[in-house]
């Protein structure tokens, strides 16, 4: 849980200076570079938040399947 709460903080600070720098590209004439750099950013930021959930998840899986074996050979 530490992990994902991480992950957390860290894809919204990201997802909110993306969201950000989009919104000054769109709305001051003359920073089309911030559009893609907003856009690009915005992506770093999902892509960040679904390496970590997919972490996460491996990890659960991966305690689940030892405590799993540990019961059998018991």
């Amino acid at each position: 849980m530490e992990i994902l709460n991480a992950v957390k903080l860290i894809g919204g600070t990201v997802l909110t200076i993306g969201i950000a720098l989009f919104m000054v590209g769109i709305f001051a004439n003359g920073y089309s570079l911030m559009i893609a750099l907003g856009t690009g950013t915005v992506i770093g930021a999902v892509f960040i938040f679904l390496m970590g959930v997919f972490l996460v998840a491996s990890e659960e899986m991966l305690r689940k399947t030892h405590e799993g074996n540990k019961k059998i050979l018991s």
